[in-house]
């Protein structure tokens, strides 16, 4: 076994694992204190609770009070056009709100409930803990209203998003009435208030998230990957890996850990419940692949997919499909239902996505590599690269990233105001690798098309954030689909 990480071995399942309800006999899930812990009506009457920030998880917190009788507040530090109409829909619900600043303690209220966005610096943040008012996320106050359904929580730096989305996929096609929630799909209070019920939800969480959850106990949990991202909000990498980490905290929560990644492994042995790993290398144990299939040892699957008959590709994609795959067989799904979902699933928008071929060249759009470790993934999937790259760092290194990738490197195209931080890492570490800078994505997309010969692959990975040019990474994606499409002709 890789990393000697699973204090409580795999425990291989029976033969026929799966219950008339779908749901492993072995896998002992936490009690349903739906009711009894959940906020109904009597416990909510009347409570005054403030709601910092008015996006979508923020919103849907407080429209989910509010009909449980609570006093809201709503306060947002944003005073734009989408947070008036925001703001106007929830008074009509009842609700008080203030734009344009967050107040600086709590006023007397007797539970604060945050969006994931606002930093635990923040002064509201740190004068509600320091005079005793509780600090919830809208994940935690979803955990609190919860009924029956199994949550199967996904976290990690890359790879939370895809991952969350093939389970969601493979729980619909195993018959169950599911969604994805949290940082993606349904907001999470919603999904838990859902009429009839969900049987289970796929959730992503964001370390965000994690960092304000209290009494969180996922069925089951995984941990992609860690990477150093968001430092500037959780004040560093090991804060930042152990809010990831919190998605273990519960005894009760089956444990599933990435054996090809070191910082998960270490987060697994840190966890109480039962261990399972996943990875592409691991032998007669775990969920991984042997002989070209995705096979389940861990809770006794067998084999459940060829990977040529996957549409994905990569070795990081492999990785998202062993995660999924283990979530599933952790609920008792069964494997020619994992297989199906499997086989007809696509990666979403901007991740891994084909574009076009032009002139025997493909055009792949990866905008949501906006790490380095992202990018360093998307890269190992292809031999020949015209690389589109840079944006907004937030902080991070670059050097591991161009040492990892310099053999692939036809050429680098370099935009955004951390152009030169890339270029600085390729002088050092892949010093013939030609590359250029573009003002913007139609000039580097041209540039790109100049260094390209048939049977290269030209990617935009930028292993950065894109707020310094574009909207979000999907109008940075949008745009290069553009620029390429016009090369079309």
């Amino acid at each position: 076994m890789s990393g000697g990480a699973s204090n409580d071995p795999i425990r291989p399942a029976p033969a026929d694992p799966a219950t008339s309800t779908g749901r492993l006999e072995s896998a002992g899930r936490p009690e349903p204190v739906g009711q009894a812990e959940s906020a109904g009506q009597t416990e909510w009457a009347g409570r005054s609770v403030l709601v910092v920030g008015i996006g979508v998880s923020g919103a849907a917190a407080a429209r989910t009070l509010l009909t449980r009788g609570a006093r809201v507040r709503v306060v947002d530090a944003g005073d734009g056009e989408r947070q008036r109409a925001a703001a106007s829909r929830l008074r009509e619900l009842g609700a008080t709100v203030e734009l344009g600043g967050l107040p600086a303690g709590p006023g007397g209220v007797s539970l604060v409930v945050t969006s994931p966005g606002v930093p635990p610096t923040a002064p509201l943040i740190i004068a509600s803990a320091a005079t005793g008012v509780p600090v919830w996320g809208e994940v935690e106050l979803a955990w609190r209203l919860r009924g029956s359904a199994d949550w199967l929580a996904i976290t990690g730096t890359n790879g939370k998003t895809t991952t969350t989305e093939m389970l969601g996929a493979i729980l619909v096609a195993g018959g169950l009435r599911a969604t994805t929630a949290g940082n993606i799909g349904t907001p999470i209070v919603e999904a838990v208030d859902a009429d009839p019920p969900y049987e289970a939800l796929a959730v992503e969480l964001s370390s965000f998230q994690l960092h304000y959850t209290e009494r969180l106990v996922p069925f089951a949990a995984t941990v992609l990957n860690i990477a150093p991202d968001h430092l500037d909000w959780h004040g560093g990498a090991e804060a930042y890996a152990a809010a990831k980490g919190r998605i273990f905290a519960a005894e009760q929560t089956i444990a599933i850990g990435n054996a090809d990644d070191p910082a998960s492994l270490r987060l697994l042995a840190k966890a109480h419940g039962r261990h399972v790993l996943f990875g592409r290398e691991l032998p007669g144990e775990g969920v991984t692949v042997t002989d070209g299939h995705i096979v389940d040892h861990a809770f006794g699957g067998g084999r459940i997919v060829a990977i040529r008959d996957l549409q994905v590709v990569g070795d990081h994609m492999i990785s998202n499909a062993l995660a999924a795959t283990a979530l599933a067989r952790a609920r008792g799904i069964a494997p020619d239902a994992i297989g199906a979902a499997l086989t007809g699933f696509r990666a979403g928008a901007h991740r891994n996505a084909p574009v076009a071929v032009v002139n025997g060249v493909r055009w792949v759009d990866d905008s949501k590599a906006t790490n380095p470790h992202a990018a360093a993934a998307s890269l190992a999937g292809y031999s020949s690269v015209v690389w589109i790259a840079g944006g907004l760092n937030k902080g991070l290194d670059f050097d591991d990233l161009v040492r990892r990738a310099g053999g692939v490197l036809r050429a680098a195209v370099l935009i955004g105001t951390c152009a030169d931080e890339i270029a600085a890492a390729l002088a050092r570490h892949a010093p013939d690798v030609p590359l250029e800078r573009a003002a913007g994505m139609d000039d580097a997309v041209r540039v790109a098309a100049s260094f390209a010969r048939a049977g290269d692959t030209v990617l935009l990975a930028p292993a950065a954030a894109s707020m310094d040019m574009f909207r979000d990474y999907a109008a940075r994606g949008d745009q290069f689909a553009e620029a390429v499409h016009a090369r079309e002709g």
